[in-house]
């Protein structure tokens, strides 16, 4: 267990964990974000996405109490990136899978900064997923990695050692602003996403999840893959909304809350369609559509 206590030096809400790990290794690579591992740099969130996988999942207990800085992530990943590194174990690392990495604690602690650091000594490859536009302080270091990490041989067709993608539900300001209270609009991630394009790097919109009924029929998804194509995407992710949990506070619990409260016409439909965490098909759906609308837009649907 991680040792956990408030820090009064830290910004407001934000907790310390001295942690004993940080970096996860997968049994397989993923196959949409192509990474090996994976870090987060806290735990928990300052933008309360209300669909948030972690509320009611195996993340629920650590994520309940706000947001913590896992403040010796650094040298934890030092040291186990080290012996990765001599075993010639270089796979690309997804930053981050189970909070914002560059949340608003980020700006004054430069944790997830100190992270790249020691990606770039040992010449990892490195995902960055992100809602914020927070990650463009960061392009002087992610430019180092793209060109100096190790890939792994069946990536090397990538010819990139940094990845950026945007994270997005939808691109009504109005939605986001109910799903997604803490984020930054959609508008401001995708100019950081054509910035980041315009920088060379290589660069995408990962639309996931798309809210049913709200940002999941085909005028919204071609309208979203449309914008991300014109803001300098080389590709697109779609990716369905899954519901955890069984308490007022899981993700299912606040999402159905939040829907009744906008959207009461909608509630029936979403709890007849949610009777497990996702509806068996609907991804299948939402690729098959997506992958149309790619092709008639120019954009790749996902990264390989």
């Amino acid at each position: 267990m991680a040792k956990f206590y408030v820090d009064r030096s830290l910004p407001k809400m934000v907790a310390r964990i001295t942690a004993k790990s940080v970096l996860n290794r997968h049994r397989k690579r993923d196959g949409w974000f192509l990474d090996d591992y994976s870090i987060n740099p806290y735990s928990g969130c300052a933008f309360g996405c209300v669909y948030c996988y972690t509320r009611g999942s195996r993340y629920e207990a650590r994520g309940a109490g706000g947001v913590a800085a896992k403040v010796n992530s650094p040298q934890l990943l030092s040291r186990q990136l080290r012996r990765r590194a001599r075993k010639a174990e270089h796979g690309f690392i997804a930053v981050s899978t189970a909070t914002e990495a560059y949340q608003f604690a980020e700006k004054e602690l430069k944790l997830t900064r100190r992270l790249l650091n020691v990606i770039l000594a040992y010449r990892f490859p490195v995902h960055i997923i992100t809602k914020s536009e927070l990650v463009l302080r960061d392009l002087d270091l992610l430019a180092k990695i793209d060109e100096r990490a190790i890939l792994p041989e069946e990536l090397e067709s990538l010819k990139h050692g940094a990845i950026i993608t945007f994270s997005l539900s939808t691109l009504d300001k109005k939605l986001a602003r109910i799903f997604e209270p803490g984020a930054p609009e959609p508008e401001r991630r995708l100019r950081a996403m054509r910035r980041c394009g315009e920088e060379g790097f290589l660069t995408g919109a990962a639309f996931i999840p798309v809210l049913p009924y709200l940002s999941d029929l085909e005028e919204s998804l071609e309208e979203m893959i449309a914008s991300a194509k014109e803001f300098g995407a080389r590709y697109v992710f779609v990716g369905a909304l899954t519901l955890f949990g069984s308490t007022p506070e899981s993700c299912r619990g606040r999402y159905f809350k939040v829907v009744e409260r906008n959207f009461p016409k909608l509630l029936a439909d979403c709890r007849r369609m949610y009777k497990t965490a996702m509806p068996p098909g609907y991804q299948r759906r939402l690729d098959a559509v997506a992958r149309r609308l790619c092709r008639r837009h120019g954009v790749r649907y996902r990264i390989f």
